[in-house]
C-alpha cells in the first residue's frame, strides 16, 4: 500500500512542513534520493536537505520553506520507525519444510516456520510465529520464545532458553561448552560445562557470533543488547539491557557487563572484570583481569585506561623527539663545560 507524507507524520506523532500529499515510496539517503523517496538529516548535514530531491525528508526543528519535512526530536530514530512501517517485512510462510527433521515431544506454537535440512531435537519448544531457517540445529529440550528469527546454520545446544523477539544470524553457534581446564599433573582436565544460556527479548546476535553456556551456572544475555557479528562470549558473563558490543570483541569467562554500555571494535576482555552501566569501550581496548570500569566512564587503549588519561599521555608521547632533541643538546653542552679545552 502506497503511503503519503501526511500519513507518516500522523504515525510518528509529529508535525508536517509542506505538501502531506507527497507518495512515499522508498527510502534513501539524502544524496541519493529522487521522487517519491523518504530521507533523514541530523543536525550536521541540515544544509544538505535543500539540495535534496526527496518528495520527504525527517529533520529535527528548524526551517525549511522550499521541502517537504516532518519535524521530529530523532531523525534517525524515526527514520527506522518509518521504515519498518512504511516496508513491512513479509512474514515466513508457516509450516515444517518436509526435508526437516522433528524430534519426540516437540511443540511449535501457531504460525511456526521450520526450514530446509533443521534438525529439531526431542521437547524442544517454538514459540508463535518464529521463523526458523534452513540447516538450523536445535538439541533437546532447547526453549524458543516467539516472534524469533533464526537465520540459517544456526545451532542451539542443550540448555539454551531464548525469549521473545529476538534475531539470531546465520551461523551463530549458542551454549556452546565454556573454555574451562584445570591443570592436573602433566595435563589438563575439562572443568564441567554444564550450565546454561539465556538470551531475553529483543537481543539480536550478529552472524558467527558465539556465546558459551555457564560452567554451572548461567550466561545471561539481558533484553534489548545488541552483539554483532564475529564477538565471543565466554562461560558465566551477564550483560546487561540495551548494551551494544561490536564486531571482533572477546569477552572472557565470568565478566559483568552493566546495561546500556557501548563497546567498540575488537576490544578484548579479561576474566572476572566489571563494567559499570552506560561505560565506554573505545575500540581494540584491551582490559585486565579483575578490572573495574566505573559507571559512564569512557576508556580506551591497552591496558585501558580513562580516556582523558590516555589523551594526556599522547600529548607527551608526540612530544618526545623534541625532548629527546633537547636532551641531547643538553648533554652536549654539559660535556663541554666539563671539558677546559672545549
Amino acid at each position: 500500500m502506497k503511503r503519503v507524507a501526511g500519513e507518516l507524520a500522523e504515525f510518528l506523532g509529529a508535525r508536517l512542513e509542506g505538501d502531506g500529499g507527497r507518495p512515499l515510496e522508498a527510502l534513501a539517503s539524502l544524496e541519493t534520493a529522487t521522487e517519491g523517496d523518504l530521507s533523514y538529516a541530523e543536525s550536521r548535514y541540515l544544509e544538505r536537505v535543500r539540495d535534496s530531491r526527496a518528495s520527504c525528508v525527517l529533520v529535527p526543528e528548524g526551517a525549511f520553506p522550499d521541502q517537504t519535512t516532518i519535524v521530529v526530536d530523532n531523525p534517525k530514530a524515526a527514520f527506522a520507525r518509518a521504515a519498518e512501517w512504511l516496508f513491512p517485512k513479509p512474514s515466513p510462510t508457516p509450516g515444517v519444510h518436509p526435508t526437516a527433521l522433528i524430534g519426540e515431544g516437540v511443540q511449535l506454537g501457531d504460525g511456526v516456520m521450520v526450514g530446509p535440512r533443521c534438525v529439531v531435537g526431542d521437547n524442544v519448544e517454538i514459540g508463535a510465529s518464529t521463523a526458523v531457517h534452513a540447516g538450523c540445529y536445535i538439541a533437546e529440550g532447547v526453549r524458543i520464545g516467539s516472534e524469533c528469527t533464526i537465520r540459517p546454520n544456526v545451532v542451539f545446544y542443550e540448555g539454551v532458553e531464548v525469549h521473545d523477539r529476538v534475531i539470531i544470524h546465520a551461523g551463530v553457534i549458542l551454549g556452546s561448552d565454556g573454555f574451562g581446564f584445570v591443570r592436573d599433573g602433566a595435563g589438563y582436565v575439562k572443568f564441567p560445562q554444564i550450565g546454561r544460556l539465556v538470551i531475553e527479548d529483543d537481543v539480536e546476535i550478529g552472524a558467527n557470533t558465539c556465546i558459551d553456556r555457564g560452567a554451572l551456572g548461567a550466561t545471561l544475555i539481558e533484553r534489548g543488547t545488541k552483539v554483532d557479528n564475529l564477538c565471543h562470549v565466554a562461560h558465566n558473563v551477564r550483560i546487561g539491557a540495551n548494551t551494544v558490543i561490536a564486531a571482533q570483541t572477546g569477552i572472557s569467562g565470568s565478566c559483568d557487563i552493566g546495561a546500556d554500555a557501548v563497546i567498540a571494535g575488537q576490544v578484548g576482555i579479561a576474566d572476572h572484570v566489571r563494567i559499570d552501566d552506560g561505560s565506554i569501550i573505545g575500540a581494540q581496548c584491551g582490559i585486565p583481569s579483575g578490572k573495574r570500569i566505573r559507571a559512564g566512564e569512557v576508556f580506551w587503549g591497552t591496558p585501558a585506561r580513562r580516556l582523558k588519561d590516555i589523551k594526556i599521555q599522547q600529548a607527551y608521547l608526540s612530544r618526545l623527539p623534541r625532548i629527546a632533541k633537547e636532551v641531547e643538546r643538553l648533554s652536549a653542552e654539559v660535556d663541554r663545560l666539563k671539558d677546559p679545552s672545549g
